[in-house]
């Protein structure tokens, strides 16, 4: 399943979205190890189509 993320901040909001999923992730590893593993997930696919996106010109890639 596909969806559409409108960010107003685009991509850099995406990674803020990313980072806060592995820190929540990393809050839940004993008590919920499961929710854990479902939000590193996701935090894997929105960081995988992220690295997909065009570089804008003039821009730096890690």
């Amino acid at each position: 399943m596909a969806a559409l993320l409108r960010l107003p901040g685009g991509a850099s909001e995406a990674s803020e979205i990313v980072e806060a999923l592995l820190v929540a992730a990393g809050a839940r590893n004993t008590t919920a190890p499961k929710l854990a593993a479902r939000w590193r997930q996701i935090a894997d696919d929105i960081g995988d189509a992220l690295d997909q996106l065009p570089v804008p010109p003039g821009a730096q890639h890690d």
